[in-house]
């Protein structure tokens, strides 16, 4: 498997990303594999499984930062609730805004490997919420979210965000590509991260760079564990 360059794990290039039409998302290129074998997989199922988001560059990342620090987008609380910002001091919206979004240059969609999903029998049109009520049982997705228990990890798909851990909340959506991640995550230090903010016309850059160790430590580095199968898994999957 590959190892990425730290401007491919910043999102600060994508030639490690390959376009797939055919599933309306851009992945490196075994993640691709990996994805397109599952998707195969649940649809014989009788599970739609459609991608909201994958790959994400540098500057969509910091975009998103920047509408959320500044009031263009709404805050929410970790039960997915808009929370009002008014009287928040900037400290409390850049942690607000982690529980959700990735600091630009240390999210996983940058890698190529990160795919949010859900089931698009279950939502004909439109586009999904994404909070975990929808994957909970009687929710949305709940089909989905019990098919990716039994499968996901014989693809090679883990979720990180699988359940809180006092920094990202649980995203029983998001999908990662252990066998590449794992390395990402590793390769991703902490001096790559900060290297990749310096010229970067970051919102709340004050707070982030006296906070950016722990914010790494809490919000990059505190996820699951993928397990074993996961990580030896080339996507093609070993139970269809």
């Amino acid at each position: 498997m590959p190892t990425l360059s730290p401007e491919q794990l910043t999102g600060k290039a994508r030639t490690h990303v390959l376009e797939l039409q055919e599933a309306g998302c851009t992945l490196q290129s075994d993640t691709a594999r990996a994805y397109l074998a599952l998707r195969a997989a649940a649809s014989r199922d009788g599970i739609a499984v459609a991608a909201a988001s994958s790959f994400r560059p540098f500057e969509h990342q910091l975009a998103i930062w920047n509408d959320k620090f500044l009031g263009r987008r709404a805050l929410l609380d970790r039960d997915g609730r808009a929370l009002e910002r008014a009287q928040m001091p900037e400290a409390q919206i850049v942690h607000a805004i982690l529980q959700w979004s990735a600091l630009p240059g240390a999210s996983r969609h940058h890698w190529g490997t990160e795919i949010d999903v859900f089931d698009r029998h279950a939502l004909p049109s439109g586009r999904p919420k994404l909070l975990p009520a929808e994957f909970a049982p009687g929710g949305l997705f709940s089909a989905l979210d019990r098919w990716l228990q039994q499968h996901a990890e014989g693809f090679g798909f883990f979720r990180p965000y699988d359940r809180d851990r006092g920094g990202v909340a649980p995203e029983p959506w998001h999908l990662s590509f252990a066998p590449v991640s794992g390395e990402a995550l590793q390769t991703l230090r902490l001096e790559v991260l900060a290297e990749a903010l310096n010229s970067a016309d970051l919102a709340g850059a004050g707070v982030v760079r006296s906070q950016l160790a722990d914010i790494y430590e809490r919000y990059v580095l505190a996820v699951a564990t993928p397990s074993p199968q996961a990580l030896a898994a080339r996507g093609m999957g070993d139970e269809h």
